[in-house]
């Protein structure tokens, strides 16, 4: 019976990874597997465990210590509104009384949001419970019979290796996500914003508001009378030499991050996008002259949240509490200090997303949203340029 248990645990296992979910972590004994979802809306997380536990107080100190891990995460595992599924596989069960310790759910956040269950599947249950694990975990979880002839034990080897083969190549699909492109573009326009810069202080100054205004700053009077181009030049220009260093190792970081996972074209398609939102955005709602790449590489922090929606488990599990963490800092420091073109943040921001949205990520299509995305970055361009000429 323990190796039909053992067998029936990595079958799951196999089972959920066609069913769309993917190994978070396992234990390197084997006996203990974390998988999660990829649904952006109500996230599922599974702990698979084969175990025999003897009496009920092993099963409710160990489902104690999982809750307890699962509430110090604060959400970052299933987000509002997700769950965990804690699965116990087992030969037989506790011999005392165990049912009252998995009837209800336990609650995740302390607001209602999120529900821990758990369920215990043994020999004597398999026929019930397999259902009820479907149904919370939205795959199709059939296992197919194994041949008589073979024994249990080699037939949960055989399990095991191609659950660690899917593995491997999950891995090895997601460090390629992260190295599609190289950093071109990004190497480029820090080059350009470092020329411009010596080209103004050459010229009188970057500071000297009449240079920039001559080298294409924002300047909303001569938008008004035609200089269409001064929605794309201002990202380029930089006033002082603070505002050029702080602008140019945010384009690095940000820049290789989202060229390599995006490309250099699409690349280039965003920052550009993000840039001209940026500025239209300023154009809307400042009066004053201002120049920088500020509203571009805030479109980088747009693009990257995009990618989240895409791949939200490995966002972040790897960047998204760094990206979310320092979009909160700036905006609030956009806020608080004067003389910040905060509308222009926020405008390269929405700008960058959308046009994510817009050209999605690599090897992947996603017509829906990319239509979606185009059109609201089209509504929203051409309502904003209706409102400010007007």
């Amino acid at each position: 019976m323990v190796g039909t248990m053992d067998v029936l645990f990595w079958q799951l296992v196999h089972l959920l990874l066609r069913g769309g979910y993917r190994i978070a972590q396992m234990a390197e004994r084997g006996d203990e597997v974390w998988l999660e979802s990829a649904r952006w809306r109500r996230p599922t997380l599974i702990r698979l465990v084969r175990a025999d536990f003897d009496w009920s107080r092993s099963l409710r100190l160990d489902m104690e210590y999982t809750w307890q891990f699962i509430r110090r995460m604060d959400g970052r595992a299933t987000g509002r509104g997700g769950q965990v599924v804690n699965v116990y596989i087992m030969a037989y069960p506790p011999v005392d009384d165990w049912e009252f310790l998995i009837d209800e759910p336990l609650p995740l956040l302390g607001t209602g949001d999120g529900a821990f269950h758990t369920l215990l599947i043994h020999s004597g249950n398999i026929n019930d419970m397999l259902p009820r694990l479907e149904e919370m975990t939205g795959a199709a979880l059939r296992p197919a019979p194994s041949a008589e002839e073979e024994d249990p034990f080699a037939a949960a080897e055989r399990f095991k290796h191609q659950v660690l083969t899917e593995w491997r190549r999950q891995r090895e699909e997601e460090r390629r996500i992260f190295e599609y492109g190289r950093p071109v573009f990004t190497r480029l326009l820090m080059i350009v914003q470092v020329a411009m810069f010596f080209v103004l202080e050459w010229s009188g100054g970057s500071t000297d508001p009449n240079v920039l205004i001559r080298y294409g700053a924002k300047f909303n009077p001569l938008i008004e009378a035609g200089e269409w181009w001064r929605f794309l030049t201002p990202m380029f220009l930089h006033i002082g030499f603070l505002h050029l260093l702080t602008n140019t190792f945010a384009l690095y970081y940000l820049g290789t991050t989202t060229e390599r996972l995006y490309g250099s074209l699409r690349f280039l398609i965003i920052y550009a996008t993000a840039g001209f939102f940026g500025t239209l955005s300023s154009f809307l709602f400042t009066p004053s002259i201002s120049a920088g790449a500020s509203g571009a590489i805030f479109g980088l922090f747009g693009a990257l949240l995009y990618f989240g929606t895409v791949y939200r488990h490995l966002f972040f599990r790897t960047m998204g509490m760094n990206v979310i963490s320092l979009i909160v800092v700036n905006l609030l420091f956009g806020l608080l200090v004067p003389g910040i073109d905060n509308a222009g943040h926020i405008g390269g921001l929405v700008g960058g997303f959308l046009a994510a949205g817009a050209v999605h990520l690599p090897k992947q299509t996603a017509s829906g949203r990319q239509a979606g995305a185009l059109a609201a970055a089209l509504l929203l361009a051409a309502s904003g340029l209706w409102l400010g000429f007007r």
